[in-house]
């Protein structure tokens, strides 16, 4: 089933058997997790609008996930000697599906610093290690994804007439600072278009190298980073961006999600 995202262009990595056990024990979780993610759009104007946040473009994703199952749950793990309890930790997973052959956990890196990646694996390996999870996935911004912000923003702000500081006011552009501004005023004034000067502020500011996205990623896998859980590592693709009007937004959920 992780073929028909990778039909799609979707970055996909398994490592320690995880595509085997998800195929043999967890088809039906597998299938849910696929649709999810072959059906999630995320709309340029929302991208830029939300100021590069997470906003409704992942809670979409995450509410659908938590409607077939996948929801948060904290892990209670507690260290009892002689009767008396010595220790006690908790690890909360954002997305957790129980099925009758174990569990599968799921963090969706959106748009954080990339050391989450770090903390998401660790927890990922201690948790398979006590045999509370039988395989970790995260989902992030792909290669492709990461590579089209630039030329993708650029042409969607000139075919919508974005050509000035003004002209952004009725996008409801969440605040930027000063710094930020200035930096667009500057390669204004030497002559570079503003939406060109814009979206390469913008992408640099809210989806650099040091963000979470899937070079980070894989860089961590190739030092063993989590090992040795099983993982599946899913990078969304640039075909997931689109220039189709905002989608309405999710109905409301109670314990939303923080990041």
């Amino acid at each position: 089933m992780l073929d028909d995202l990778r039909r799609a262009g979707f970055d996909v990595l398994a490592r320690n058997h995880a595509e085997a056990i998800l195929a043999h024990d967890f088809p039906g979780e597998t299938a849910e997790l696929v649709a999810a993610l072959l059906s999630h759009r995320i709309t340029l104007t929302e991208l830029v609008g939300g100021g590069g946040g997470e906003a409704g473009q992942t809670q979409r994703l995450r509410h659908r996930l938590a409607a077939s199952g996948w929801e948060k749950h904290a892990f209670s793990i507690r260290t009892v000697v002689d009767g008396t309890e010595r220790d006690a930790i908790s690890h909360e997973v954002d997305h957790v599906r129980f099925a009758r052959a174990g569990s599968l956990a799921l963090e969706i890196e959106w748009n954080n610093k990339d050391p989450f990646f770090d903390r998401d694996l660790e927890n990922f390996q201690r948790l398979h290690a006590l045999s509370a999870i039988s395989v970790g996935v995260i989902v992030t911004r792909g290669a492709s994804m990461q590579d089209a912000f630039l030329p993708r923003i650029t042409a969607w702000m000139k075919a919508e007439g974005l050509t000035s500081e003004a002209d952004l006011d009725r996008l409801n552009i969440a605040e930027r600072t000063r710094a930020q501004a200035a930096t667009v005023a500057r390669a204004v004034a030497r002559g570079t278009p503003f939406p060109e000067a814009f979206a390469k502020a913008f992408v640099a500011s809210k989806y650099g190298p040091a963000s979470t996205h899937w070079a980070k990623l894989e860089s961590r896998i190739a030092r063993g980073v989590g090992n040795p859980c099983p993982l599946i590592l899913i990078g969304l693709p640039d075909s997931v961006l689109t220039d189709a009007p905002e989608p309405p937004p999710a109905p409301p959920a109670p314990d939303l999600f923080s990041r």
